[in-house]
């Protein structure tokens, strides 16, 4: 027998059918699921000291069990002494198991560590069915040692569901276990 993660299995099990009696899908190819997480991270003093890619690229590496790209510039900017081709971000884009795994860990043990936690805002859909969150500290993750972590700095994670409207994504994203806040 295989391995099937714990959220992939309830999603499978209890949501798909939560999800279905609640909207009135016909069938249950049109209840919306998670495609993909995308992680990302712009590193702009890396214009200055390129190992802080580096350093992003192993944090990013830790936290969510794949190999992080780095980002490139696309054009010059003279006000920020910036050339075209130069690395300033970090980006990860996670989707099957990896996928669930991190979401459930992401659930279940970092968004409890953030400091003064209530909740996530429900702010963060954007018309399309994808949900937005920023996350100002990496050393809510278990997996970074702080002594290890040469500068704090946040990243944004990107849900990208199949959904049609918001309402429809916050509903998946609720019963995947995001903890929204309530109004």
């Amino acid at each position: 027998m295989t391995y099937v993660p714990r959220l992939k299995e309830e999603y499978s099990n209890r949501i798909l059918n939560a999800l279905k009696e609640e909207f009135s899908y016909s069938n249950q190819f049109e209840v919306p699921k998670l495609k993909k997480i995308v992680l990302s991270r712009g590193v702009g003093a890396a214009i200055a000291d390129k190992k802080l890619i580096d350093h992003s690229l192993e944090e990013f590496a830790l936290i969510t069990g794949q190999k992080a790209v780095s980002t490139i510039s696309k054009k010059d900017v003279a006000s920020f002494k910036l050339r075209k081709g130069m690395p300033i971000g970090v980006k990860v884009t996670l989707r099957g198991y990896r996928m669930y795994e991190f979401l459930d860990r992401l659930i279940t043990s970092a968004l409890p560590r953030v400091r003064d936690f209530n909740g996530i805002n429900a702010d963060g859909f954007d018309g399309r069915g994808n949900y937005n969150l920023g996350v100002k500290e990496q050393i809510i993750f278990p997996e970074i040692n702080i002594d290890k972590v040469n500068r704090i700095s946040g990243l944004d994670i990107s849900f990208v569901t199949t959904a049609n409207t918001d309402k429809e994504a916050k509903a998946l994203l609720t019963e995947l276990g995001l903890p929204f806040k309530k109004k």
